[in-house]
């Protein structure tokens, strides 16, 4: 559960957008999502490499 402490003065839109900030760094919905359906472990392991093979691609430029 996530709490946001707002001044009685604080205008709602100013808390809501706290709210939603708190909200995306909590990755609440990316876990919801992993959830959702189950994942071997090795197709895990295996989109990670491809992940990572990716990113030193685009770091050394090799990537068209």
């Amino acid at each position: 559960m996530l709490i946001i402490d707002s001044k009685d003065c604080e205008n709602i839109d100013k808390a809501l957008k706290k709210y939603k900030k708190k909200y995306e760094k909590s990755r609440t919905l990316n876990q919801l999502r992993e959830r959702q359906s189950f994942t071997k472990p090795s197709v895990k392991r295996r989109t990670e490499v491809l992940k990572a093979v990716y990113r030193q691609q685009m770091l050394t430029g090799k990537l068209d």
